[in-house]
C-alpha cells in the first residue's frame, strides 16, 4: 500500500482539526468506558466466589456503575461516529473540490487523450469509494489506537508475565495481514482501473446510441460490454476473496494467543498468584487488545479499495497544469489587431510534427479563411491561436505581442468562436445564450437571437427563451443548437471572431440568413473562417489552403481558381457537374 497516498488522505482529514480533537476525545472517554468494566467485572466475581455469603448489595452496586459506564461509553460512541462522518464527508468535500479545480488547469490534451467516462468515474466512483474507506478506518483507528494503549496497561497491572505473552504473539496477527495485503492490492488497483474503463465504455455507447442502432451494432457491444463486465466481476471476486482472508487469518492467529493465556491463568489461579475474576479480567482485556487488530483486518478490503481509488485520484491531481499564466491584459478593439504566426513549429506528439516553420500574418479587419483536406492542420491554427495547446517553437503575436506573455482570460476574451461541435448546458434558452456576458439584458439576448436567425424557433417553443435544454440540448434540433451557439458569441460581440464550420448542421436557407449576419457582424474584425464548404468563404479577403501543417495556397477565391491547384480541386469537387 503507497503510504505517500496514506498520508495525502490524512492530510484533508487533519483539515477537519476541531472535529478530529473531538473525535480522539469521543474515542478516549469511550475507550475509558470499555477498559473500566472488565475490572468492575472481575471484582464482582472474586466478591461471589469467595468464601462466605454472597454481598448482594455490594454486587448490584456495581451491576448499576458498569450499566452507567456502558451507557456513557455508547454515548461517546454515537457522537464518535457522528464526527467521524464529519470528517469524512468534509474531507471528501475538499477533495472532489481540488480534482474539479485541478481538471480546470489541465490542458485540453488530457481530455483529448482520457476518456470522458474514465474521467467521470474518478469523481463518482473513486471518491465514493475513498469515502467509505474513511468512514470504516476513522473510527476504528481512533478507539483502537486508545484500545490497545489502555489494554497493555491494565495487563500489566494485572500480571507482567501473561501481558509479555500477549506482546510477544501479537505481531503475528500483524505480520499475517500484511503478507495477504500485500498481494491483494494489486487486485484492487485492477479493479478500479476495469471500473473506470467499464464508465467510460457506458458513457460512450449511450452518447452513440443512434449510431449503434443505425448500423446494427447493439449485439457487438452487448458483447464487448459483457466481456469488460466479466473481467470486473473476476477481478473485483479475487480482490474481494483475497482482501477477506486477513481477517479470519487473524482471528486465528488471536484466538490462539488467547488460548495460551487462558492456560497460563489457570496455572497462576492454582498457583494462587491470580483470583478467578483476575483471570476473567485479564481475557477480556486481551480480548479488548486484540479487537482493533481484528477490526482493522476485517476492514482491509474497504482501506484496499480506497487506496487503489485514492491513487487514481492523486494521479489526475498530480498531472502538470498548463503553464502559468502572464499578468498582462490585452483588448484588440481599440488597436491594430495585427496577427502574426512566425516560425511556429507543432506536434501533438513528438514522432508525427503536424506544422513546420509557419509563418503568416493577418491585418486588423482581415476575413481569412482556411480550407483544407481533412487533418491538414486548419483546426489545430486555431487551437494554438487560443492557446488550447502551447506551440513547440516559434511565436504567435498579436500587435507585437507574444501571445504567451498575455493572461488566457485576456486572450480568449478578444476571441469570440463558433465550433462545429454545439455545446449547451441544462438551463433556460436564455441562460445559454448569455453564457459569454452573464449580466446581459433581455433585451441584448433577444438581439443576438434576431441577428442569429435563431428567434423564429425560440418564439414557437412552449417558454419561449425560458424553455428549459436538456442535457446537452438533446430536446433541439442540431441545427438549433448550432444556432443558439452562434447567437451567444454574437451576444458578446468580440472584436475577432473563429468560425470553425460554424454552419455546417444548417440547412441552406437558413445559412444564406446566418451569412448575412456573419457578414455584418465580421466589419472591422479580424476573423478565421474554416469551412469545407467553399460557397461560405467567397467574399473572404484571402484564403489560404493549408495541406500538412503548411500554406500551400493563397489568395482570393477568384485568384486561385485561376491558378488552379488545389484549392481548383476542391472547389470543383463541390461544384462541377457529376
Amino acid at each position: 500500500m503507497n503510504k505517500n497516498i496514506i498520508k495525502r488522505v490524512i492530510k484533508y482529514m487533519l483539515k477537519s482539526k476541531l472535529y478530529m480533537v473531538l473525535s480522539l476525545f469521543s474515542a478516549t472517554i469511550t475507550v475509558i468506558a470499555s477498559l473500566i468494566a472488565p475490572m468492575l467485572i472481575g471484582k464482582t466475581i472474586d466478591k461471589m466466589t469467595g468464601k462466605g455469603l454472597v454481598d448482594f448489595g455490594y454486587v448490584f452496586k456495581v451491576i448499576i456503575i458498569i450499566a452507567l459506564v456502558y451507557i456513557v461509553g455508547n454515548v461517546f460512541n454515537w457522537i464518535l461516529t457522528y464526527l467521524t462522518n464529519l470528517i469524512t464527508f468534509s474531507s471528501v468535500n475538499t477533495i472532489r473540490h481540488d480534482l474539479f479545480k485541478k481538471i480546470s488547469t489541465l490542458p485540453l490534451k488530457f481530455f483529448d487523450n482520457s476518456p470522458h467516462g474514465d474521467t467521470i468515474s474518478r469523481f463518482v466512483n473513486d471518491i465514493e469509494t475513498i469515502s467509505d474507506g474513511m468512514i470504516q478506518t476513522l473510527s476504528t483507528l481512533l478507539t483502537g489506537i486508545v484500545t490497545i494503549v489502555g489494554a497493555i496497561g491494565f495487563m500489566f497491572y494485572l500480571n507482567h508475565a501473561m501481558t509479555l505473552v500477549v506482546l510477544i504473539s501479537s505481531p503475528a496477527s500483524y505480520f499475517m495481514a500484511r503478507f495477504i495485503t500485500k498481494r491483494s492490492q494489486k487486485m484492487f488497483k485492477k479493479q478500479a482501473k476495469i471500473l473506470g474503463n467499464l464508465n467510460a465504455y457506458i458513457e460512450e455507447i449511450i452518447e452513440g446510441q443512434k449510431v449503434v442502432k443505425a448500423f446494427n451494432y447493439e449485439d457487438h457491444t452487448i458483447k464487448k460490454f459483457k466481456d469488460i463486465n466479466n473481467d470486473l466481476c473476476k477481478v473485483g471476486t479475487k480482490s474481494q476473496f483475497y482482501g477477506s482472508l486477513s481477517g479470519p487469518s487473524t482471528r486465528v492467529v488471536n484466538n490462539i494467543i488467547y488460548s495460551i493465556v487462558g492456560v497460563i491463568g489457570c496455572f497462576a489461579a492454582i498457583l494462587g498468584k491470580l483470583t478467578i475474576g483476575d483471570i476473567s479480567s485479564f481475557l477480556i482485556y486481551s480480548t479488548l487488545f486484540s479487537r482493533p487488530i481484528n477490526d482493522i483486518t476485517a476492514i482491509f478490503t474497504q482501506i484496499q479499495a480506497a487506496a487503489a481509488s485514492a491513487e487514481r485520484v492523486f494521479y489526475v491531481m498530480d498531472m502538470e497544469s498548463e503553464v502559468s499564466d502572464k499578468k498582462i491584459d490585452i483588448d484588440v478593439h481599440n488597436k491594430e489587431g495585427v496577427i502574426s504566426f512566425k516560425n511556429v513549429d507543432f506536434a501533438y506528439t513528438p514522432e508525427h510534427p503536424l506544422i513546420k516553420n509557419f509563418n503568416l500574418t493577418v491585418n486588423q479587419g482581415s476575413r481569412v479563411a482556411i480550407v483544407g483536406k481533412t487533418g491538414a492542420g486548419k483546426t489545430t491554427l486555431v487551437n494554438l491561436l487560443m492557446r488550447f495547446y502551447e506551440i513547440n517553437s516559434g511565436g504567435i503575436f498579436i500587435d507585437g505581442t507574444n501571445i504567451n506573455e498575455i493572461s488566457r482570460d485576456s486572450l480568449r476574451t478578444n476571441f469570440g468562436m463558433v465550433l462545429q461541435e454545439t455545446w449547451l448546458f441544462c438551463g433556460t434558452i436564455k441562460e445559454n445564450i448569455a453564457y459569454g456576458k452573464p449580466n446581459a439584458t433581455e433585451e441584448e439576448i433577444i438581439s443576438a437571437a434576431k441577428a442569429s436567425g435563431s428567434s423564429s424557433f425560440i418564439r414557437h417553443l412552449p417558454k419561449g427563451y425560458d424553455t428549459i435544454i436538456t442535457d446537452l440540448g438533446e430536446n433541439l434540433s442540431q441545427g438549433q443548437r448550432q444556432l443558439l451557439t452562434i447567437a451567444r458569441v454574437m451576444l458578446v460581440d468580440p472584436p475577432m471572431l473563429i468560425l470553425d464550420e460554424a454552419t455546417s448542421n444548417i440547412d441552406t436557407i437558413t445559412e444564406l440568413k446566418i451569412q448575412k449576419a456573419f457578414l455584418k457582424m465580421l466589419e472591422g474584425r479580424t476573423s478565421f473562417v474554416i469551412a469545407h464548404r467553399l460557397s461560405t468563404i467567397k467574399e473572404s479577403d484571402i484564403i489560404l489552403v493549408m495541406d500538412n501543417g503548411n500554406i500551400v495556397q493563397s489568395g482570393t477565391h477568384e485568384g486561385l481558381l485561376e491558378k488552379g491547384g488545389q484549392y481548383a480541386e476542391l472547389y470543383n469537387s463541390q461544384f462541377a457537374p457529376v
